[in-house]
């Protein structure tokens, strides 16, 4: 941290601005909606996960074994990272006989996946 930053840390003296507050808080999300966002926040901390849907915003959809091999990891652990993926609603299964093809559940995943890598390659 350089000189500068660590001046912006906190403020020098403490003082509220109620309107500024008050703003806010008639525009606070409810706490189900903080919850939902806090779990898909936390999906997207895992370089696997975001490998994942990477591979799944450059093509329609793909099989557990294309996944892994994409990821560079075991089909048993891709599985376990594409079941935290479903239960946080960022991916969908669909069955073809003995085949499980993953894609992701809407535009809003790519969306935000395009959104994330134009701000990381910003920096």
């Amino acid at each position: 941290m350089n000189e500068n930053e660590s001046t912006y840390e906190t403020c020098t003296i403490n003082e509220i601005d109620p309107e500024a507050v008050a703003f806010v808080q008639k525009r606070a999300l409810p706490d189900h909606t903080i919850e939902r966002l806090s779990r898909l926040f936390s999906a997207l901390s895992d370089p696997t996960r975001l490998k994942i849907l990477h591979a799944l915003t450059v093509t329609k959809e793909l099989c557990v074994c294309d996944l892994a091999v994409l990821a560079e990891l075991s089909v048993s652990a891709v599985s376990h990272q594409l079941r935290l993926l479903r239960d946080r609603d960022l991916v969908r299964a669909r069955r073809d006989g003995r085949m499980v093809y993953y894609s992701l559940v809407d535009q809003h995943v790519a969306d935000l996946m395009g959104t994330g890598v134009e701000h990381a390659d910003e920096g």
